[in-house]
């Protein structure tokens, strides 16, 4: 579809919530983009997802959160950018960040999906040529490409769901209790086939 034109890096904040993991991998399979990502940012993110499990009071949650990762690399194996420089002479408000921005230039991507839009600041980004967004704005603008078919996947996907008993309208919120409120919106016109 897309995903021949458009590389999306996805940082480790926006892909520990199952929610959000869920929808953008359901697009990106989809191709309506590209998905790129580092091993750094699945370590990130797996120790991430244990704690959370943890927390939860989840039986296994490292093992749990080592079987996610290893999904999605299984699902996605070329989404992995190896290789890449730390990009010196470039400063972000985080420079443990850094890594993030190495492999989005490696992976010549469009777009730096992340919820720490701070630490990529656009004058910065601007000098590479790669935009950041939150994954609300991000997921916002894919779906908008083509509603219809975003809203099949998304479906799809909802079906999937541990519990696909949720109503089409429970779906929008947690959308929204995700700080996903721009994409609940305008998949709230579709509720009706979500």
């Amino acid at each position: 579809m897309f995903a021949k034109r458009y590389t999306a890096f996805i940082d480790a904040c926006v892909l520990v919530g199952v929610l959000k993991r869920n929808i953008l991998l359901s697009l990106a399979e989809a191709e309506f983009f590209r998905i790129a990502w580092s091993n750094e940012v699945l370590q990130e993110t797996e120790r991430a997802i244990g704690r959370l499990l943890r927390l939860r009071g989840h039986d296994h949650p490292d093992l749990l959160a080592a079987e996610q990762i290893y999904r999605m690399k299984q699902a996605f194996p070329e989404a992995c950018i190896y290789d890449y420089e730390l990009l010196v002479g470039i400063e972000i408000p985080d420079m443990g960040d850094l890594h993030v921005l190495g492999a989005a230039v490696k992976a010549q991507a469009s777009t730096i999906v992340t919820d720490n839009i701070k630490d990529f600041p656009a004058k910065t980004l601007d000098r590479l040529n790669i935009e950041v967004k939150t994954a609300d704005e991000f997921i916002a603008d894919t779906v908008s490409l083509d509603i219809e078919q975003a809203v099949s996947v998304l479906r799809t996907m909802h079906l999937r769901l541990r519990h696909p008993s949720l109503s089409a309208a429970i779906l929008l919120e947690k959308m929204k209790a995700a700080q996903l409120k721009k994409t609940a919106l305008i998949l709230g016109d579709h509720a009706e086939v979500l």
